[in-house]
C-alpha cells in the first residue's frame, strides 16, 4: 500500500484535491520543461581534467630531470676528483722518482769525492807512514854495537881523511 492510497480515503475535500492535481501537473511540466532544455557543459572542466594530469605529469617529470642531473652532476666531479687525485699520485711519485734519482747522483758524487780524498788521504798517509819507518828504521839501525861505537868513528874519520 502506497502513501496515495491511503490519503486518497481521507481526502474527501474536492478543493484540495483539485489544488493538488494542479500542484502535481506544474510540477510534471516543470520537471519535462527541465529535462528538455538544451544544458551547457562547461568545457572548461572537461579540459582542466587533462590539463591537470598533464601539468602533475610534467611537474614530475622536471623533478625527475632535474634529480637525474643532479646526480649526473655530482657523479661528474666523482670521476674528475678521482682523475685528479690519480694524476697528484702521478706527480708526486715521479717527483720522488726524481728527488730520488738526484740524491742517489748526489750520493755517487760524494762518494767519489770521498774515495778521492781518502786514495790521497791513504797515499799521504802511507807516505808519511814510510818516511816515518825509514826514520825510525835509520835510528834504530846501527852499523856497529855500541861498544864498538868510538871505534867506528875513528874508522869512519880516516876514511874521510
Amino acid at each position: 500500500m502506497n502513501m496515495r492510497d491511503k490519503w486518497a480515503g481521507e481526502m474527501d475535500d474536492p478543493v484540495l484535491g483539485e489544488a493538488l492535481k494542479h500542484f502535481k501537473s506544474s510540477v510534471d511540466a516543470w520537471s519535462e520543461a527541465a529535462y528538455r532544455r538544451p544544458r551547457i557543459v562547461d568545457s572548461r572542466v572537461r579540459r582542466g581534467g587533462w590539463q591537470l594530469a598533464a601539468g602533475w605529469a610534467l611537474g614530475c617529470a622536471l623533478a625527475v630531470g632535474s634529480l637525474v642531473g643532479g646526480v649526473f652532476e655530482h657523479q661528474h666531479r666523482q670521476e674528475l676528483a678521482k682523475i685528479a687525485a690519480i694524476k697528484a699520485a702521478q706527480k708526486a711519485a715521479h717527483e720522488r722518482l726524481v728527488v730520488a734519482q738526484s740524491a742517489a747522483a748526489a750520493q755517487q758524487a760524494l762518494a767519489v769525492q770521498t774515495t778521492a780524498k781518502n786514495t790521497s788521504a791513504a797515499r799521504h798517509a802511507n807516505d808519511t807512514d814510510e818516511n816515518l819507518l825509514a826514520k825510525v828504521d835509520k835510528d834504530i839501525s846501527q852499523q856497529v854495537p855500541a861498544a864498538m861505537e868510538p871505534l867506528a868513528q875513528l874508522m869512519d874519520d880516516n876514511e874521510s881523511q
